[in-house]
């Protein structure tokens, strides 16, 4: 079916709904390279006129990926919850903007409309916001998790602790370790991305962050970020495995090229939640995320960046995950170019996948060749802390070495927090105190050369 918008007395005809909402969107240069974004800003102004009339019922008969022949979309109708969306059914999507933006839409509500809303919808209505839009809705939102602590509650500000070290060395991990762990970071994850897929060597690293965590009853919970054929090998030679991790993307393409499908992730889903590690909740699945991972892959199907990531999302709420995060500028300027690209890329996620009911978290990150600098991560952060976010990352001097990117140090989320009256997750305040790494006001205390995590690791 094709959309029409008239400016000025020229008619800009859009053939389907994948392209509308492809024209629609705010420019990066991932789109553009995939010959996709609209030609001009008056363009673009049409089509974001002609998606606010679109009935939402559209977006349930009018798949951007048939349904026939890609997974997600299955995926996506066969879980719809028809029953919350008839509250819902007769906005369009103009119309659902203003309700977002409303007092009527309360964290509850949201809730309970998470399953309601489809991707493409929220894709949709995301496109006709400007950026505080995205952070006003966002922060109403509250997707709370548990596995050894509690992610996500209002007023709380989790950050995965990432000790990588390029040759998996466990002495120069242990040491970014500890150093994270004295400026309060970890309670989302301790989370290493190894060197090799190699199962002996993830098997190590599990072992040592297990041995760490449990030698000072420290109430968090590891990862190491293996593809998850090599996770389930560990699972079933009892391996110690906390949280299970993986690379998903929005179309069933992109999932192949990550070597994964629904069916390998129901079973290794299953197997993760027999083993019954968390204390407080068994959310067991880590995803990882961002837009530019189906363009990379040629596997994007023709539709725009955003909503492909907002399709993934789709995959990642099936599992009732304990942690997602969008790697938002690690893929590089080939996708979202600059800063300003980054950060408009950043409070997107972060929206659509609080809306549809993910623990959502960001990696707030660069490359070194993209036009982008620390200033406009600070930028970034502040508003993903306004905004609600569940957590962020963790990184020794914001470097990782291994992977060679920029994301955020632990003094970074010390800033955030201060500055927005934000603490860890209850479990880990709790510890945290109790080691003498922060007082009850939560600020950090100085930790001298005999502290016992210093003396005893």
């Amino acid at each position: 079916m094709a959309y029409r918008s008239t400016i000025r007395s020229f008619t800009y005809v859009f053939d389907d709904l994948k392209t509308l909402l492809a024209k629609a969107t705010p420019y990066r240069s991932g789109d553009a390279l995939a010959g996709l974004t609209a030609s001009t800003y008056e363009e673009r102004i049409a089509a974001q006129i002609a998606l606010a009339d679109i009935p939402l019922k559209t977006f349930l008969n009018e798949a951007v990926i048939p349904y026939e022949t890609d997974a997600v979309t299955r995926l996506i109708i066969d879980s719809h919850d028809a029953n919350n969306f008839a509250a819902i059914a007769h906005f369009t999507v103009g119309e659902l903007r203003d309700w977002l933006l409303s007092d009527e839409a309360d964290t509850k509500l949201l809730q309970q409309l998470a399953f309601a809303f489809t991707p493409e919808m929220i894709a949709a209505v995301c496109k006709l916001m400007r950026n505080q839009d995205l952070i006003a809705v966002a922060q109403k939102c509250e997707v709370v998790t548990g596995f050894r602590n509690t992610i996500g509650l209002k007023g709380r500000l989790s950050t995965r602790l990432q000790p990588n070290h390029p040759t998996d060395d466990v002495k120069g991990i242990a040491a970014s370790m500890v150093d994270g762990l004295l400026y309060g970071s970890g309670d989302a994850v301790i989370g290493i991305n190894p060197a090799t897929d190699s199962p002996a060597a993830v098997e190590t690293l599990l072992h040592m962050l297990n041995d760490v965590i449990n030698k000072f009853n420290i109430p968090t919970q590891s990862c190491v970020l293996s593809h998850v054929t090599t996770t389930l090998q560990l699972i079933q030679r009892n391996a110690p495995v906390d949280l299970v991790f993986q690379s998903i993307g929005g179309t069933e393409k992109t999932n192949h090229s990550f070597g994964v499908s629904l069916a390998l992730l129901d079973e290794v889903y299953a197997a993760a939640k027999s083993l019954q590690r968390g204390t407080v909740g068994n959310n067991v699945m880590y995803f990882e995320t961002g837009q530019g991972s189906s363009l990379s892959a040629n596997a994007h199907e023709g539709v725009d960046l955003q909503t492909c990531e907002a399709r993934a999302y789709a995959v990642a709420r099936n599992y009732k995950p304990h942690l997602v995060n969008s790697v938002v500028g690690f893929i590089g300027p080939e996708y979202l170019y600059d800063g300003k690209q980054i950060i408009r890329a950043a409070l997107e996620d972060h929206f659509c996948g609080k809306l549809l009911g993910l623990p959502m978290g960001v990696d707030i990150c660069y490359t070194n060749h993209a036009a982008a600098d620390q200033d406009d991560m600070d930028t970034l952060l502040t508003l993903l802390g306004v905004a609600g976010c569940n957590f962020i990352m963790g990184v020794p001097g914001a470097d990782d070495i291994m992977l060679n990117y920029q994301s955020t140090s632990f003094h970074d989320a010390l800033y955030v927090r201060k500055v927005l009256n934000k603490k860890p997750s209850p479990e880990f305040e709790a510890w945290l105190i109790q080691q003498g790494i922060l007082d009850d006001a939560g600020n950090r205390l100085t930790i001298d050369a005999n502290h016992y995590l210093l003396k005893n690791i």
